[in-house]
């Protein structure tokens, strides 16, 4: 990515005399003075919600989820401030310069506010990237999200910092880190679970590791030399909201690799596992005291919600009032009530939040639950462990049932909201219905683009849709995506074992060991590891690793940067077979490459192609490329293996749609078909039988994508049937 590339706009920041143009000067602050705040990612959580809306602009208990943030800033005394922005940048800007975070506002605590824009950024890496080549961190800064809620002092893990790094020049990051417990705890991240293997003399990280459900290996998996010189512990016991505590070192080290796009996941991972190359040492601060937790998750916005409403992460409770104009006071029952709401005598609260303007008719019920500001509820009806947002009409005998209600949201007379339902903006649900468990509705597909109302889920009169999430590309994943967005955690519905997912081998294990084991059956098990491509003791692969790798391998090919594709082939065979990879992992793994190259030829900034350009420029520009398709992607010459490639190569089309619009992945699904057929690597016979395969049909993308198809295949069957009589003539 070009480091020249983007902008700043937004919040100007209070210019130092003597600054360069841009102010892209060096400061050199003190330790706490400079903060990176990343206000929103690129993650497709809190789908349907965050696609009119960023992520850090949800309300949580009827606040902006930033609020918090900067709050815990300003608590420890961070004077100036850089905001990268994913999507939505305009939103989150506009709101912060109508805030009191604004320098030139007197209740500022902040010198410096400054929205930075990347334009070409697609991940968290890449803002990382970018403020190392703006050069304009010359000290220690501190890192953190704009989801964070906490109150933590970082005064004694400051202190910690500095004294390490004045020890140890290596020294390069510190992450706080909260203990809380070995058993089950509301806060702990559970759909993907962090392991980190500690030196508790040190308190330095030596490795890694995110386990999720759906993975086969649930193994942590450790180089024997980690072990060689130090202690260590595999501490799963720790609530990590990714604050960290960086040096400039940092910056460089995400430069070094534009692989790394996650802080965890790739960086921490990437940096823990080369550190004899890098010589960088990564600290943690573990604390016992105080509250720190991200939503990053529709679960953890649940659990965070109910903390702040039962005072655990005080002072963050609703009558600190954040916002100007926020009158909430606490009431009896627990009940934070805002000016200007009125609940009829008869109507019951206990456990709440209600916004201002909100009126509760006649015998309803409201337990447990967060209301927005404008809300009419009508009678007898019964709001349980539920968030209705703002200027939502509920309509008399109606239950939601733990569900989330967006803004400007009308729900029926007599309608059952049942649990985990999630209703986006401007959905409106006719009368006597039942929304049954889990349903998503919304206005929008995942790919911003209108739904088509559905009378049989909204009523005649309704208007709204079910929500379909996109497919991912790795194993795996598009499982995990529908689980983190899931307001409930509830593996039922997957089909994995229960038991694969939180299992402890007794490898290694002394018998202390082992009877500590059975009391606490989630922890992974930690072995020794001698190759990076591993699997667990039932021969189960590694299909996350397999395709990662993979894709990351061809891609490098297919630009030109390393070899050909003669020794592409031996490396994604050995692959292959240190990961047991099946034809299935095999097949995506080629599709998803040749059109990612695709894709990234589309969007070229300066020379962007069309799709039959693109397509045509994958297959054809580097040597063997649609040799190693068919040897490798088809693998045969059989009907059915071009059938499934073919469904891949649409499948990894549906995916693109994330970065590209769902008309032009279609285009490229329709010239990279047509390409593969001139190079004859499908045949007619193949198309055919994937044109006629149901699978290609399903769900809501893969029909529309599937369609720019068809006069390809009319023009194949007009062929075969021209091609029929002129058999006959000749016979």
């Amino acid at each position: 990515m070009s480091q020249s590339k983007g902008g700043r706009g937004g919040a100007a920041a209070k210019s130092k005399k003597g600054s360069k143009p841009g102010g892209e000067e060096k400061r050199e602050a003190a330790l706490q003075a400079v903060a990176c705040l990343i206000a929103d990612d690129f993650q497709t959580r809190f789908l349907p919600f965050s696609l009119d809306k960023p992520r850090c602009l949800l309300p949580l208990a009827n606040t902006p989820l930033i609020e918090y943030t900067l709050e815990f800033l300003a608590m420890n005394d961070v004077k100036e401030v850089f905001i990268y922005c994913g999507a939505h940048y305009e939103q989150i800007e506009r709101y912060i310069q109508n805030s009191r975070w604004l320098p030139i506002a007197q209740s500022s605590p902040f010198s410096v506010l400054e929205f930075i824009r990347v334009a070409d950024a697609r991940s968290e890496g890449d803002f990382l990237r970018d403020l190392d080549g703006r050069g304009i961190i010359g000290g220690d800064f501190l890192l953190v999200h704009g989801d964070l809620i906490s109150n933590l002092s970082l005064e004694g893990a400051l202190a910690a910092h500095r004294a390490r790094r004045e020890a140890n020049r290596d020294s390069c990051m510190t992450m706080v880190l909260r203990e809380a417990g070995e058993a089950e705890h509301h806060t702990k991240a559970r759909t993907k679970s962090p392991i980190f293997i500690v030196d508790p003399r040190k308190n330095r990280c030596l490795h890694y590791e995110e386990l999720n459900p759906f993975q086969a290996d649930r193994y942590v998996d450790l180089d024997p030399t980690i072990l060689e010189n130090s202690e260590a512990e595999a501490r799963i016991d720790l609530v990590d909201a990714q604050i960290d505590i960086c040096t400039p070192d940092v910056l460089a080290l995400w430069s070094e690799s534009f692989d790394y796009e996650l802080p965890r996941a790739n960086f921490l991972h990437g940096v823990l596992k080369d550190w004899e190359l890098n010589g960088k040492m990564i600290h943690t601060e573990i604390v016992t005291e105080g509250y720190s937790a991200r939503a990053t998750n529709l679960q953890m916005y649940d659990a965070i919600s109910h903390d702040i409403v039962g005072g655990w992460a005080y002072p963050f409770t609703p009558d600190c009032n954040l916002l100007k104009g926020q009158t909430y006071q606490l009431r009896n029952d627990n009940i934070y009530q805002e000016d200007d709401v009125f609940v009829e005598d008869d109507a019951e609260a206990i456990d709440a939040v209600l916004g201002r303007d909100t009126h509760v008719g006649s015998k309803s019920i409201i337990q447990n639950s967060i209301i927005g500001r404008n809300c009419k509820i009508g009678s007898n009806v019964r709001i349980i462990n539920s968030f209705i947002w703002d200027d939502v009409e509920i309509e008399d005998d109606a239950v939601i049932e733990h569900a989330i209600v967006a803004d400007t949201t009308h729900i029926g007379r007599g309608v059952a909201v049942r649990e985990g339902c999630l209703v986006s903006y401007g959905v409106r649900i006719g009368e006597k219905l039942d929304i049954g468990a889990s349903t998503v509705l919304s206005l929008l597909s995942h790919s911003r683009s209108p739904l088509e109302s559905q009378p049989k889920v909204v009523g005649p009169q309704g208007k709204g849709a079910r929500f379909l999430y996109p497919e991912e590309d790795e194993a795996g994943a598009e499982d995990l995506e529908r689980l983190e967005n899931s307001l409930i955690y509830n593996l039922e519905q997957f089909d994995i074992e229960t038991s694969s997912v939180s299992s402890l081998g007794d490898d290694g294990l002394s018998d202390d060991d082992s009877e500590a084991a059975s009391t606490t059956p989630s922890q992974p098990t930690v072995r020794s590891r001698l190759s990076s491509f591993a699997s667990d003791d039932s021969g189960a692969p590694n299909f996350s690793s397999f395709h990662a790798d993979a894709v990351h391998g061809l891609l490098e090919v297919l630009r030109g940067s390393v070899g050909d594709f003669d020794s592409e082939k031996l490396e994604f065979t050995s692959l292959r077979l240190a990961n047991n990879a099946s034809d299935v992992a095999m097949r995506k793994a080629v599709a998803t490459a040749f059109v990612r190259r695709a894709v990234e030829l589309m969007n070229a900034e300066s020379s962007g192609l069309d799709a039959s350009k693109a397509a045509k420029e994958t297959l054809t520009s580097r040597e063997g490329a649609s040799s190693f398709v068919a040897d490798v992607g088809v693998g045969g010459d059989s009907v059915s293996e071009q059938l499934e490639f073919a469904l891949a190569v649409q499948r990894a089309c549906v995916s693109s749609t994330k970065v590209i619009e769902v008309g032009k992945a279609g285009n490229l699904l329709a010239a990279m078909l047509q390409q593969m057929y001139d190079l004859d690597v499908l045949e007619e016979d193949g198309l055919l039988a994937w044109w006629e395969d149901a699978r290609g049909k399903e769900g809501e993308v893969m029909p529309v994508v599937r369609a720019k198809c068809q006069p390809l295949i009319e023009w194949l069957e007009n062929a075969e049937e021209e091609s029929d009589e002129d058999d006959d003539d000749s016979d």
